[in-house]
């Protein structure tokens, strides 16, 4: 279970508060207005933001004194964040080692993760000779990999179209169901939530609010997601 206990973090002027818990292996879809806190929220889950009050707790465990990488935490990031220079098989494999020679065992663990995402056969290729929605898959394989129980996304499908971002979610579900693992997902589009998410986190007005069950909350949505949806 992820639980933000009384947690407030924020930078400058700006500042988020957040008092909820989400059982382990859901989706929530993470929405608001932009600017309101969202990346905040995901920031400070995973570790690059340090909250000014309260914790971040996973099954119990306090994650404050953990760094980013030393949390059950993956993240994939708007752009994707794939080293231009690298094959696919290379970027991937930065989950296992930051070595560039790998051994057999690794070398079929990577070649699994990108069969898995769609892309067997793709190893050799740069992300230039990739699409966006394969980009993307690429990402995915490397978070596959790391195997932790918490993804955090953070639109890293916004660039797609409506059919390539349905794909990629629709994976995302697939893999999360497959693996157990605990999804939070911040989008702007209320149809991502609608599709893959079994709860939705308002962020708005310096709070992120407790995930509400996903169609409950649109079928009588609060003032602020009211004003969010127009």
């Amino acid at each position: 279970m992820l639980e933000l206990e009384d947690l407030r973090a924020g930078h400058g002027d700006f500042r988020l508060a957040a008092e909820w818990h989400l059982p382990a292996g859901r989706i929530a879809a993470v929405i608001g207005p932009s600017g309101g806190g969202k990346s905040t929220l995901l920031d400070a889950i995973a570790g690059f933001l340090a909250p000014e009050a309260g914790r971040v707790l996973w099954h119990g465990r306090d994650l404050g004194p953990l760094a980013p990488g030393e949390r059950p935490v993956a993240m994939l990031f708007q752009d994707n964040n794939l080293f231009p220079h690298l094959t696919a098989a290379e970027n991937v494999a930065l989950a296992l080692t930051p070595k560039r020679r790998l051994t057999a065992a690794q070398r079929a663990e990577v070649e699994a993760a990108l069969a898995r995402v769609g892309l067997e056969g793709f190893g050799a290729r740069r992300p230039a000779e990739l699409s966006g929605g394969q980009q993307g898959r690429v990402a995915l394989a490397r978070v596959l990999l790391q195997r932790k129980p918490l993804l955090l996304l953070d639109e890293p499908f916004s660039a797609l179209g409506p059919a390539q971002r349905g794909e990629m979610l629709d994976l995302v579900a697939e893999l999360a169901r497959e693996t157990g693992a605990t999804v939070l997902m911040v989008s702007h589009a209320p149809e991502d939530a609608r599709r893959i998410a079994d709860a939705v986190v308002l962020v708005a007005e310096g709070r992120a609010q407790a995930p509400e069950p996903t169609e409950r909350l649109f079928a009588d949505p609060p003032p602020a997601l009211r004003a969010y949806l127009g």
